[in-house]
């Protein structure tokens, strides 16, 4: 069989946020802005640069405004051009999203990743997709989920996004058994879901970006409960180990978790900085805080 391109993406984006209250009480956490876009903004256009045509939001209530945001504003783009705002009007313009092409699903019940997964199973049917996780900010030359679709192309199978962490903070990720560590690739022999410290089989852990095979709906719908007694999308995908190919990707750049207020202000500098039109600006604030 040819190897299926990758074109479907899913983004989960059902979480509280509750990290982040009062902030998120009436809106999502994932249009938390950085600089002037917002979380999902970002996601969505890593996933498009890697060629992803077509996205799934696993939402929850409260959430419209995401959905929202990729959405035709008439009467705003109007008020736009007679201001003659050319540029905030091709900005606007510039995220627009083909018809169709954006998908939404509840996850009524709060049941965790893997369930959350789950509930895209028909958006996904027998096609490999992506995940990616708003809450990690990437920032990369190379779009970060355009470099695990090259893997996916190179390997022909799984592929996640990995990173090395202190082993104290092993407990808090989805930890990779090594089979061979061949530097950029690693070949995977296991998962496990935040292992205890001194149980880790290593310290290189999966971030917020996949690229899976449609194979691993079939475990998550048995809706296991693992770590947290929440369905864990790293038990499901450890079962494909052994049938299928599964790597670690070890990405070329640097992800902020935004998910926690430090790496979500450290992203705020961070992301100014690469702004020609900021930069100055932030570098002055930098010095009177310094």
């Amino acid at each position: 069989m040819p190897l299926k391109p990758l074109k479907k993406a899913v983004l989960p984006v059902a979480g509280l946020g509750t990290r982040f209250l009062p902030a998120t009480k009436a809106m999502a956490k994932e249009m938390l802005p950085v600089v002037d876009k917002p979380l999902i903004q970002y996601a969505v256009e890593e996933a498009r640069a890697a060629g992803i045509e077509q996205f799934c939001f696993i939402t929850g209530r409260g959430k419209t405004a995401i959905v929202e945001h990729f959405d035709v504003a008439y009467e705003l783009e109007r008020t736009l051009a007679d201001r003659n705002k050319t540029a905030e009007l091709e900005a606007l313009r510039a995220q627009a999203m083909t018809p169709g092409s954006i998908v939404t699903v509840r996850q009524q019940v709060p049941m965790g990743l893997g369930h959350a997964i789950w509930c895209a199973r028909a958006f996904v049917g027998d096609d490999p997709f992506a995940i990616l996780l708003p809450d990690d900010l990437m920032m990369c030359d190379v779009s970060c989920t355009a470099q695990l679709a090259a893997a996916y192309k190179e390997t022909e199978g799984n592929v996640v996004a990995i990173e090395e962490v202190p082993m104290e903070r092993v407990n808090r990720y989805g930890v990779l058994d090594v089979a061979e560590d061949k530097g950029r690739l690693v070949s995977v022999k296991g998962l496990v879901e935040k292992p205890p410290i001194e149980k880790a089989p290593s310290n290189l852990t999966i971030i917020g970006r996949y690229v899976l095979m449609p194979e691993v709906m079939g475990f998550l719908a048995k809706l296991e409960k693992g770590a947290g007694g929440e369905v864990q999308l790293t038990d499901s995908m450890a079962k494909l180990i052994g049938m299928q190919p599964f790597h670690g990707l070890r990405y070329d750049g640097k992800r902020f978790d935004c998910g926690d207020k430090s790496g979500y202000l450290e992203a705020q500098v961070a992301f100014a900085l690469k702004r020609p039109d900021l930069a100055p600006a932030m570098q002055a604030i930098l010095k009177t805080y310094g």
